[in-house]
């Protein structure tokens, strides 16, 4: 029975599935649960690896999962679980009452703690408190099902040495929108075989996880002294996991921590080539502050997107950043020039400037031009999915936001593919040269 305040709905069911590697917890707990009428026991195994197949095969609402057993443990089982069925959430059990174990299990992705033995009152709550919790994080997958081709699209970790390829997302002005152009981007250029990550280094006022709705206590503040002894294991034990699969490391959770990481304002460039390595683009959103931060990025960056809006500031302080690029010896094929929130001709007005008139003032071309769409860019936050998760690709602006990631990934893995396929025909020549050599020299 539903208690008063419950915001379930009348008559739902929760299904639960139970995970313990001891019988008898197992049987005490669905005693439990069996004389509430809103919860249904739809499984219940001993191992972490049947937990996960059962998971995967039942979709339960809810699972209770002990955090030690013997051929996986529940902090790994978590993990997996919470990638594979995002739909359920899990609830972490244990005999210890210990703050790691805490952390290890939320950075795993379980939505609650609970230490043994447990109260009958305190499971119920609990469960009807993360149930309903995640029930926004579950209807994301019904109004937004394209989520789950981005999901299988992004491969699974291996140690392979990857391209790496750098893209900073910069505009000198702010509110132009770079930071869903960066998350969209980093979405957009997953695909099979392609693993992205995307970097918040807006150090102050990051908005990646407003835009994606993520909520994670792990930081690149977790990283700033580790950063000499940085590893992957350490790594991923920071970086968050969407619901897509992208691979997110967060910036600082509030203002006043940025400065752990502008103690070493090339912090963030160093975090990245450690691990850069182990991704084929890592997609960075930056502010618009032009700080040594930032700087450093576009040293290492291999392609820098550049954002602007067709008005007279914006477009002055680009040309100030584009001059200054090229007093650094940055050649012009590093930055790809766009222009965001483009009014279509009927609600232009007098204080924007002509494309035309943009190009010959920068002296650059304008890639792309993604048009003004706040509806849907605002039904995509409200939903914390990317505005590329839709299944119409051929609408505006997603449309041009795919045509972006198209664009770099094919001169950045275009130009790899091409010096591969050169250095194979450079190869097969000297055998070819080797070969006759050795005839003419029998001969």
């Amino acid at each position: 029975m539903n208690k008063p305040g419950n915001p379930q709905r009348e008559g739902e069911v929760i299904t639960i599935l139970l995970v313990d590697d001891i019988p008898e917890t197992r049987e005490n707990i669905k005693k439990l649960l069996a004389f509430e009428q809103d919860f249904k026991v739809v499984g219940s195994v001993g191992t972490g690896r049947d937990g996960v197949n059962m998971a995967k095969e039942l979709r339960p609402n809810i699972v209770i999962m002990d955090i030690n057993m013997p051929d996986m443990d529940g902090i790994q089982a978590t993990s997996l679980i919470t990638e594979a069925v995002p739909t359920a959430a899990v609830i972490m059990m244990s005999v210890q009452n210990d703050s790691d174990y805490l952390r290890r299990a939320m950075l795993a992705g379980a939505r609650n703690f609970l230490t043994k033995p447990i109260s009958p009152d305190e499971l119920y709550n609990t469960i009807r408190m993360v149930h309903a919790q995640h029930q926004l994080v579950a209807q994301r997958y019904i109004d937004a099902p394209a989520i789950d081709e981005l999901r299988s699209a992004a491969p699974k970790f291996d140690s392979e040495n990857r391209a790496g390829h750098v893209i900073v997302v910069y505009s000198p002005q702010g509110g132009v929108g770079c930071t869903t152009i960066a998350t969209n981007l980093a979405s957009a250029l997953m695909r099979e075989g392609i693993r992205v990550l995307l970097v918040d280094a807006d150090l102050q006022f990051g908005d990646v996880g407003v835009l994606l709705n993520i909520q994670s206590q792990s930081t690149m503040v977790d990283l700033a002294d580790k950063i000499d002894d940085l590893d992957t294991e350490l790594f991923d034990s920071i970086i968050f996991t969407h619901d897509s699969g992208l691979k997110v490391l967060m910036g600082p959770s509030r203002p006043e921590y940025a400065e752990v990481m502008q103690s070493n304002p090339k912090a963030v460039a160093q975090i990245i080539e450690k691990i850069q390595g182990n991704y084929d683009y890592i997609v960075v959103d930056t502010s618009h502050h032009l700080d040594e931060t930032v700087l450093s990025l576009f040293d290492i960056a291999s392609k820098i997107v550049m954002v602007a809006m067709p008005t007279l500031a914006c477009v002055k302080n680009v040309r100030f950043v584009l001059d200054l690029f090229d007093q650094m010896g940055y050649p012009p094929d590093k930055t790809t020039l766009i222009l965001n929130r483009v009014l279509d001709d009927r609600n232009k007005t007098r204080f924007l400037i002509q494309n035309e008139k943009i190009e010959r003032f920068l002296r650059r071309p304008i890639e792309i031009q993604v048009p003004s769409d706040d509806l849907t860019v605002l039904a995509a936050m409200s939903k914390g999915v990317p505005i590329v998760a839709q299944r119409d690709r051929s609408r505006s602006p997603i449309r041009e936001l795919v045509g972006l990631a198209e664009l770099l990934h094919k001169r950045l893995m275009g130009s790899e593919e091409a010096a591969t396929d050169a250095q194979s025909d450079r190869s097969k020549m000297q055998q070819r040269k080797t070969g006759l050599g050795l005839r003419l020299g029998k001969a």
